[in-house]
């Protein structure tokens, strides 16, 4: 991993400066979702720019998403994620930490839980998201995305404080949301090992 990368200079606590106060109550993290934001939009940008060359697979995988860890510290881990068509992580949350996404290429399908329904939407290449504490999503490559080892659905995550764990949930007949189990994890968006 690049020590210079400008990933890590976005984090305003990377350096071990003083450190802006923010009430814990209400934040598992001193990073806001908009300090998240420019971070994994920083992230991609560091892709498109080959400063994470090393990292990236010599031909992208057709049959399974990959992911790779871009920089991690206390405060954040950041991650670029392939995605392939019909492969869903599930709904799921990511426990305590916020998150935010910057799309590269292609464009991805979400269903966020709206409280009493699931919520569809489409993030397209340049698109963000932030997820809050308690955002229960599935994401996936957006049917009819055009995808390959030349054109691969590419997304960087950024998560503060660094991943955990993730619970995962189903919708009941009912209508309402039941969690079926958590895992602890430090791997993005349901990927294992």
């Amino acid at each position: 991993m690049p020590s210079t990368s400008v990933v890590s200079s976005l984090n305003p606590f990377s350096s071990r400066s003083p450190r802006n106060p923010v009430d814990r109550s209400v934040s598992p993290s001193r990073l806001r979702p908009a300090d998240l934001l420019r971070i994994s939009d920083q992230g991609a940008q560091d892709v498109l720019d080959g400063r994470f060359a090393d990292l990236l697979p010599g031909r992208w995988p057709s049959a399974e998403r990959w992911s790779t860890r871009l920089h991690a510290d206390d405060d954040v881990d950041v991650w670029l994620i392939s995605w392939v068509p019909g492969i869903a992580t599930e709904l799921h949350d990511h426990a305590g930490s916020l998150g935010a996404l910057t799309v590269l290429s292609g464009t991805l399908a979400e269903y966020r839980w709206g409280g009493t329904e699931l919520k569809y939407r489409t993030l397209e290449a340049g698109d963000q998201a932030s997820f809050p504490l308690g955002w229960v999503h599935d994401v996936v490559q957006a049917p009819g995305t055009a995808s390959g080892a030349d054109q691969p659905t590419l997304s960087v995550h950024a998560y503060s404080p660094p991943l955990t764990a993730m619970s995962y949930y189903e919708v009941t007949d009912h209508g309402s949301l039941r969690r079926t189990r958590t895992e602890l994890t430090d791997l993005p968006e349901g990927l294992t090992a």
